[in-house]
């Protein structure tokens, strides 16, 4: 199924060359129908998909998941009002639980991602995450070796502590991830204009699902 059509790129790119209210407001009717209701309908179908396989997703509406198009400019230098794309997380909470890991997208002009992970764990969450580690180095391994993730992927990504105390500083050497105060994935495609044009658009998330659902689940089950 097409979900989007150039309309939904050209309206970003006419925003990136005038990022301003007086703009936006004229030109909203256009928001709208281009981008708001094609992603709304396209986050339903893929929160219905992922949803047969996760159960307690099947309540969630992309209401519950997508994020506002405006900018929180307060702590930025960039005072430019607008997002220049649309973005969503699924996961059973949507976007009122960043704690729980889940799925990211965020779908602009060429500039595609789609990951998920712990991004930003406090500090209990953390010592959570190096705990369920070292306690399953083998699963860890696997995970790691992972072709699909690693095709899509590469690696779990993250800032890392550059000193640890015992007993996650015994693992350093054989297990670099343990470091990690961030433990993310995410896929980026740039100049990919047609990408989300694409009819099976839907599908190409859905592959991106499946290769990170068993991190998502060790994360999870970590955290809990």
């Amino acid at each position: 199924m097409k979900y989007f059509n150039e309309a939904y790129n050209q309206f970003f790119k006419e925003l990136a060359a005038n990022n301003n209210r007086d703009w936006y407001h004229a030109n909203k009717s256009r928001y709208e129908k281009d981008v708001k209701k094609p992603f709304e309908v396209f986050v339903n179908d893929l929160i219905a998909a992922i949803a047969k396989e996760e159960p307690a997703m099947a309540h969630l509406q992309s209401k519950d998941a997508i994020f506002r198009i405006f900018r929180d400019t307060r702590f930025s230098n960039d005072k430019t009002p607008y997002k220049l794309y649309s973005s969503a997380v699924l996961s059973p909470l949507g976007r009122k639980d960043m704690e729980m890991p889940g799925t990211y997208i965020q779908l602009g002009v060429g500039e595609i991602w789609i990951g998920g992970g712990s991004y930003m764990p406090d500090k209990v969450q953390i010592e959570k995450i190096r705990t369920a580690l070292i306690q399953a180095p083998e699963v860890v391994e696997s995970l790691q070796r992972d072709k699909n993730f690693i095709r899509l992927f590469g690696e779990i990504k993250g800032d890392k502590n550059k000193r640890l105390l015992k007993p996650f500083s015994e693992w350093t050497e054989k297990m670099p991830l343990i470091a990690n105060k961030q433990f993310y994935y995410m896929a980026e495609y740039h100049d990919a204009e047609q990408l989300v044009l694409q009819d099976d658009f839907l599908e190409f998330v859905m592959e991106h699902y499946h290769a990170a659902k068993d991190w998502q689940d060790f994360l999870r089950a970590a955290l809990k």
